[in-house]
């Protein structure tokens, strides 16, 4: 189960429930992984609908490992996201959203 205060969201890998959360080192890993020029700029992205399946990959695997998944985006991509490519946007732009409000804001 997740907790929404803290930043949490699930996301289901292979049929499991796994919790995803964007911490800081989450985040500063995602900025090298993207090279954007700042996170507001990715924000800006899912804003916008511009945001690539590379976005979406590199969230979710940011997401887990600060979850506590020690995969790697190849792990990722070779198992089976439950709701499919729409659900894995869904909990990517979920967890950007998390990780930038205050509680009760998302």
């Amino acid at each position: 189960m997740a907790n929404p205060w803290t930043g949490e969201v699930v996301v289901v890998l292979d049929g499991r429930p796994t919790v995803a959360k964007l911490t800081l080192g989450a985040l500063a890993e995602l900025e090298e992984t993207l090279a954007v020029g700042s996170l507001i700029d990715l924000v800006q992205r899912f804003e916008a609908g511009r945001f690539s399946s590379r976005d979406v990959v590199a969230l979710l695997v940011a997401g887990l490992r600060g979850g506590g998944w020690t995969g790697t985006a190849s792990d990722l991509r070779s198992v089976e996201i439950g709701g499919g490519p729409m659900e894995a946007a869904r909990v990517a732009a979920a967890l950007l959203a998390r990780a930038f409000a205050l509680p009760g804001e998302t």
